[in-house]
Formats: structure tokens, sequence, C-alpha cells
């Protein structure tokens, strides 16, 4: 059962919503006492794993006969499982989200929007009747909800609204991130009769979607900070190199958690060098 639920919650992707979470902490700190705080410290736990438990959770529990067709979730030592229909997986995944709900309380009211929009989002994505990830474009879009622990985390400590151009840079981010993990499941969905953004693109004009979103986040948080900009240029390289070189779609999938988390690092030693004065 616990192995289960460890795969269900996808490891690899732990980082993509806590991760945004040391982001926001690093640049909304004034003071190294600030990363030492409680409030930050349970925002990273939250969303390292219980967040990712509800949200690949719901996901898992409304994809059923999706996944009936995928290969991928029955392949031995795949990172992906299939639903396990049982009273007790969908009680701790209910659990697990409930218990974001106790952030609530001790969050400042500006972090609420973003919390709230975590958990919207994290819910209609896969559960109908909205169901946006069977909705073309507002599946990509829906999934700016990768940014908004980041964005939690640092209203939380800095008691105000992250910047409009890092909003808008890493809603873009997680537009293309999502857009390309779909490659993979184009010919399953469209099997299944779903569509998504990359079954209606199609794989080429999907590869060119994604370069279009990357390029775009990079230019954002490059009118906010240059050396963002050039850190952020690597996603729409990493794809211009990938596809050049015809590197199989599922095998660049699976580099991904590597390259987000190497640039993950990046911008938070950002953060964390400007709070100790090394750069402006």
């Amino acid at each position: 059962m616990l192995r289960y639920l460890l795969t269900l919650s996808r490891p690899r992707f732990w980082l993509y919503t806590a991760g945004p979470v040391l982001v926001g902490v690093a640049y909304a700190a004034q003071s190294t006492g600030d990363l030492l705080a409680p409030l930050p410290a349970a925002l990273f736990l939250y969303f390292l794993l219980p967040a990712n438990v509800y949200l690949y959770g719901v996901n898992d529990r409304f994809d059923r006969e999706i996944d009936a067709e995928n290969p991928k979730k029955a392949a031995a030592g795949s990172p992906e499982a299939r639903w396990r229909d049982s009273p007790a997986v969908t009680a701790v995944v209910a659990a697990a989200g409930l218990l974001g709900l106790a952030l609530f309380p001790v969050t400042p009211r500006v972090a609420w929007p973003y919390l709230a929009g975590f958990f919207a989002l994290a819910t209609a994505y896969s559960a109908p009747p909205l169901r946006f990830k069977a909705r073309p474009l507002l599946d990509s879009l829906s999934n700016g909800l990768y940014l908004l622990p980041g964005a939690a985390a640092y209203a939380a400590l800095a008691g105000a609204h992250p910047p409009v151009l890092a909003l808008v840079g890493g809603w873009l981010w997680t537009m293309a991130m999502h857009t390309y993990s779909a490659i993979p499941d184009i010919e399953p969905d469209r099997a299944a009769g779903v569509e998504t953004t990359a079954t209606v693109l199609g794989e080429t004009r999907t590869y060119l979607y994604c370069a279009g979103c990357w390029t775009l986040a990079a230019f954002a948080f490059g009118l906010l900070d240059v050396r963002l900009g050039v850190l952020l240029a690597v996603y729409p390289l990493f794809l211009l190199v990938t596809v050049g070189a015809g590197v199989d779609v599922e095998r660049a999938y699976w580099w991904f958690p590597i390259v987000n988390g190497v640039v993950g690092m990046l911008l938070t030693l950002g953060g964390l060098l400007r709070l100790a004065g090394v750069l402006a």
C-alpha cells in the first residue's frame, strides 16, 4: 500500500510543487531568519508529498479508463501506476487534500488566492465536470497550478504579491512543460477519444507550441532580470537540441526532472546570494 502511494505521488516530480516554494522563499526572504521560519518549512513539507498525493491521486482516479489504454502505466518498473480502486486509497487522497486546508489559517490573506488556486486547479484539471485536461488549450493553461505553491510561499513571507513578470513567465513555463509531457500520450489519448492540446496540434506543432511558450517565458523573466532570462533560455535550447538530434520524446521527457532540478537550484541560489549581498 505504501509503495503504491509513493508511486502514485510521482517522486520524480515532487520538486515540481515543492521546488517553487524554495524559489519563492529565497526571493521573498529579508533575512536569514526568514529562511528558518516555521511557515516556509510547513509549506515546503506539504507541497513536497501530501500535495502530490492529492494532485496525482485525483488525476489517476479520473483517468482509470484512459490509463487502461496507456502502456506506460502497466510497464514493469514504470514510475507511474494504474489507479488502485480501494476505499483506503481514496481516503488517503482525500485526506491529503483536506490537510492543505490547514495552511490557510497560518498564512496571511495575501497568500490565500494562490493556495485556493492550487487546490481548485488540482481538482478541476482531472475531475468532472470541468476536467480541464481533456479540453485543448485549457489543459495547458490550467497547469499554472505548479507555479502557485511558489507564489503562495512568496506572498506568505513577503506579505505582498510576487512580481507580475515572474507570474507570467512562470505560467508560460508550466504551459510548455505540461504540453511537452503530453506528447508521449498523443496516441493513447486519441485511442481513448480524449482531446488535448497535443492531440489537436500533433507532435510537430506541439514542439513549436512548447518552444514558443518557453521562449516567451524566458523573455518575461529577462525583463525582470537579464540573468533570469538567460537561465530560462535553456528550455527552448534543450528542445531544439533534442528534437534536432532525433532523441525520442519519451526518453527526453524523463530528463526534465534533472534539467528542472538544476534550473531550480540556480534560481534558488540566485535568491540566496542576493539575500547575502553577493548579488545585486
